[in-house]
């Protein structure tokens, strides 16, 4: 399939890429990128480790906010690294990983049974401390390619790590500032006092554009950014991580409670749009994007 052409934005609206993000480590904090390496899995090194409890069961920021504060990083976000991934915390040294090797073990993350290589007593040790928890296991996803996609969202050979459904999600910013805007206009109505605006960490989307409608992603079949082509496969049900500040860890009603209110899909609070590569090469941010139109979730 050739190149998307432009549909959604009115005459003379360019879109573009602004910002790129990589998650090393599932639900750790937000490592923002000037360019990212695209392959069928998705981003190079986003999320392609994960934290898992002594049942093989992930343990993301849902039940320790605590993650959020655990900054991660590998040669993708941090070209000058020596080492397959790093670990940094404000309470402990950093710790430098090799690529891990051996068996491979149990990772069950949410409905999935996933497999994963073990990286080692000096991560966890690391983990316990940093977190607090003796219990936490740090696991390397070897081969992407074991993980099947959602069959009704996605093609044969579809694959990505440990996200949790597809391989890349975009969100733009008119949406976050709508999502603001009902956030506030919610918090006046019920005599809360406001907060800070929204800040698109909460919703860890790999890449943020700016330049069409709020929630005009949603009826994205297409999307071009630079030399890479996504297929749109359905828009992204939230949860309870994006009511998190990731700077204080405080928890609240919002924004999921306003999202449910104003832009429900299925039943669901939804948020950014999940994204399947149609080719590898290269993302950079201040990349043109080009999108078509028309009822997102087909493959």
């Amino acid at each position: 399939m050739g190149p998307a052409t432009e549909a959604g934005p009115g005459p003379g609206d360019l879109l573009r890429l602004t910002h790129l993000h990589v998650h090393p480590v599932k639900s750790t904090a937000v490592r923002p990128v000037e360019q990212a390496e695209v392959l069928p899995r998705g981003l190079v090194d986003d999320r392609s480790w994960v934290v898992v409890d002594d049942a093989g069961v992930l343990v993301s920021a849902r039940e320790l906010p605590g993650l959020l504060h655990v900054v991660t990083d590998t040669p993708a976000t941090d070209p000058g690294l020596g080492a397959a991934l790093r670990l940094r915390h404000a309470d402990v040294p950093d710790l430098l990983l090799p690529t891990p090797s051996g068996p491979t073990t149990r990772v069950r993350l949410f409905g999935h049974e996933l497999r994963g290589v073990p990286v080692g007593a000096d991560a966890d040790a690391w983990l316990a401390r940093a977190l607090g928890r003796p219990d936490l296991h740090l696991v390397w996803c070897d081969d992407p390619t074991r993980r099947r996609l959602d069959p009704d969202h996605s093609l044969a050979g579809d694959h990505t790590a440990f996200a949790d459904d597809f391989p890349v999600t975009l969100a733009s910013r008119s949406s976050l500032e709508q999502v603001d805007a009902w956030v506030r206009a919610e918090r006046a109505a019920r005599g809360e006092p406001f907060a800070e605006p929204l800040r698109i960490e909460r919703f860890r989307p790999n890449l943020l554009v700016e330049g069409t409608e709020p929630f005009a992603e949603d009826r994205w079949t297409h999307v071009q950014v630079g030399e890479v082509l996504f297929r749109v496969t359905k828009p992204v049900g939230r949860c309870v991580i994006t009511t998190l500040d990731p700077t204080t860890l405080q928890g609240g009603k919002e924004p999921l409670r306003s999202l449910a209110r104003h832009h429900r899909i299925d039943g669901k609070a939804r948020f950014a749009v999940n994204l399947v590569p149609e080719n590898p090469g290269t993302l950079r941010v201040g990349d043109e994007v080009t999108v078509r139109a028309g009822d997102a979730g087909r493959a």
